[in-house]
């Protein structure tokens, strides 16, 4: 039984569905914020231990306050904590650590104080986890917290009780640098983890489809047992519908019906005979001639509009059901864009097999060119319909796919459409299709 499917029997990599009921992360567990708030609230009561026992002239009991608030708002989450931490009780979190960072800010010399950078941290914890619309309310609030916190903020007094001033340029500086910092940390966090979470979905679609073509491949195995053990029922089924047949000569309409049973059998045996045949050439089949491997990943997509030619001459190369989804992800691509005309070609050179895939389309949009191959390249408004449809997974998995089979892939345009070529090592797709026979065993007489 070939394991090649019309493009409707089984989904895709990119048209296999997600459950949309299905629960979103939490952006950040509540335990982590309050683990970091720990941290804040340890490192500030130092400096403000620190600072007094300098004898750093500052206000001692609003600070304190504010301290003893957020040791209550740990408390409290440690006695109640929630069940889920949703992204606006995130939010929630992190404005008030915001407020009490820059509060403090204020309270101890404002720009002046050399730990005014800290508070950049709640906007860079919400960019990590947060989306861009609460990591952009966070940024906004945070400059202009700071810029209150540069305005008014109460100077601090050295031992002898002169104040301790910075320079107006120096402060506006500072003040330029924490803005450039929110600006900068946020945008860089979330640009990051928002990447980081595409190739995470990305690799688990493709560890999806790999898995698919895997089963698709054992498939074949599946089938030939089951027409081993079906064999002996349908024979008993056989023998006795045409005993019954015999017996049944003097009444037509019985004898009829009994000749039908044992033809239905005799069907049933020869295309078990069949699958049975076929699986166990799935099941065994390693190897095989390039042509064949390229038209086993063609196939689905022979009869969906624009001609497929293959022009393909080579070696034996290795049956991998990772490499022949890799490869009809390539061709399902050029089918989709091509205007009447998809060419497949081959070249085997002294050291390496390349594989072409070309078609008579638009070619790749010029600017998305250098970045062929990473996930996500379409507009994610498709994959709201919680489908894999559109989002630009195909080329993804296919390059992941042939990388880890030793290829290597370059996307350019003029065939005169798109055009992908694929290179192997020789060493590392050709298949040894004939193995030297063992030693005759010799037995003692």
């Amino acid at each position: 039984m070939s394991t090649s499917t019309a493009p409707g029997d089984l989904p895709d990599a990119d048209t296999m569905s997600l459950p949309l009921d299905t629960p979103k992360a939490e952006p950040i567990r509540m335990r982590t914020l309050v683990l970091l708030r720990w941290f804040a609230i340890g490192g500030q009561m130092a400096a403000v231990i620190v600072a007094w026992m300098m004898g750093i002239g500052f206000v001692k009991t609003p600070i304190i306050l504010l301290i003893a608030a957020s040791i209550t708002m740990n408390l409290w989450l440690f006695l109640r904590p929630p069940k889920r931490t949703s992204p606006g009780r995130a939010v929630r979190q992190l404005s008030f650590d915001l407020v009490q960072i820059s509060t403090l800010m204020a309270l101890t010399g404002g720009m002046a104080n050399p730990f005014a950078l800290l508070v950049l941290a709640p906007v860079t914890i919400a960019a990590a986890s947060l989306n861009a619309r609460q990591v952009l309310a966070l940024g906004l609030a945070t400059v202009a917290l700071i810029s209150v916190a540069a305005v008014f903020g109460l100077p601090l007094r050295d031992p002898d009780g002169q104040i301790l001033r910075m320079e107006p340029i120096l402060a506006v500086g500072h003040w330029v640098a924490l803005v450039i910092g929110v600006v900068f940390f946020a945008g860089y966090a979330h640009r990051v983890t928002g990447e980081l979470s595409d190739t995470s979905g990305a690799l688990f679609a493709t560890q999806m489809a790999l898995s698919r073509e895997q089963r698709l491949q054992h498939l074949g195995g599946v089938v030939a047992a089951a027409a081993h053990e079906m064999g002996t029922p349908l024979a008993t089924i056989k023998l006795i519908a045409g005993e019954l047949a015999d017996e049944l000569r003097d009444r037509p309409d019985l004898h009829a019906d009994a000749i039908a049973l044992r033809d239905s059998a005799d069907r049933c045996a020869a295309i078990l005979r069949s699958m049975g045949r076929a699986g166990k050439d799935d099941l065994h089949m390693r190897a095989a001639p390039l042509r064949a491997v390229l038209e086993d990943a063609a196939q689905p997509h022979m009869d969906r509009g624009p001609l497929i030619e293959i022009h393909a001459e080579g070696p034996v190369i290795h049956r991998d059901p990772a490499i022949i989804h890799a490869l009809r992800n390539l061709i399902q691509n050029a089918v989709d864009f091509a205007e009447s005309r998809v060419v497949i070609e081959t070249q085997v050179t002294q050291g390496a097999l390349v594989v072409t895939v070309r078609d008579d389309g638009p070619g790749y949009p010029p600017h998305l060119l250098s970045r062929i191959g990473d996930p996500y390249l379409t507009r994610r408004a498709e994959a709201q319909r919680g489908s894999y449809e559109g989002m630009g997974l195909g080329l993804f998995i296919a390059k992941t796919l042939l990388e880890r089979s030793g290829a290597r892939l370059t996307f350019a345009n003029g065939g005169p459409g798109a055009m992908v070529s694929v290179r192997w090592p020789l060493d590392r797709i050709r298949a040894q299709d004939r193995i030297a026979l063992a030693h005759n065993p010799t037995f003692d007489a």
